[in-house]
């Protein structure tokens, strides 16, 4: 029997639910043979035990491995990632309080946490020096409580963060990724690369 050709693409970071790892869980498959595409996403590459660490990484060159013990007469064409690192994550499907109490504390601690590194700015810059001199200047007198200059920058200021940051509530103001999840995809790009090759240095890679 010729060979038939299968195309695996790999992501690099995967999460599962389950202690057993299967290889539809990597990424994608692709094959002309129906039967042998189903039979390769239901192989099993790795279990996770009890007093394992919940996240290990796999070389694609294990995935080829046994893919070709499960079906010798194949052809695999990598054309993913060579790594994948694989993190077993315990889901409660019945969230409690506590992730609630979880949710409200980190909201708490970011809109404090916001307001004070902008007061901070703000003092440090001596902004309300600013307004009063900029406000004798213009007015050409002292000014008298709250100002029209402080509201039209505090409105202003809102507004700037809300463009910015291109997010209100749970909708976008347009299709471009927010600053903070381009941050976030960097990050976890270079943590991802971090573990991938830490793990390769310690011998910890599962390549056979």
């Amino acid at each position: 029997m010729s060979d038939v050709t299968v195309y695996l693409k790999c992501d690099r970071n995967v999460e599962v639910q389950s202690e057993d790892v299967f290889l539809s869980d990597l990424g994608a498959l692709r094959c002309a043979d129906d039967m042998t595409a189903a039979k390769l996403k239901a192989l099993k590459v790795h279990h996770f035990g009890k007093q394992e660490s919940k996240r290990c990484v796999i070389s694609t060159l294990k995935l080829v491995e046994e893919m070709e013990k499960a079906c010798p007469n194949i052809s695999v064409q990598v054309i993913g990632e060579p790594d994948v690192l694989v993190e077993w994550v315990s889901v409660d499907k019945h969230k409690g309080i506590g992730q609630w109490l979880k949710a409200a504390l980190v909201c708490l601690v970011s809109f404090f946490g916001t307001a004070f590194t902008i007061m901070a700015y703000h003092n440090d810059v001596g902004i309300n020096d600013v307004f009063t001199e900029f406000y004798r200047i213009v007015m050409n007198r002292e000014p008298q409580g709250l100002n029209t200059l402080e509201v039209s920058y505090s409105l202003g200021l809102a507004a700037g963060i809300i463009v910015f940051f291109n997010h209100v509530g749970g909708r976008k103001l347009t299709r471009d990724p927010t600053p903070i999840e381009v941050a976030m995809r960097n990050y976890e790009e270079d943590v991802d690369k971090t573990l991938i090759a830490q793990a390769g240095r310690e011998g910890k890679e599962e390549e056979s």
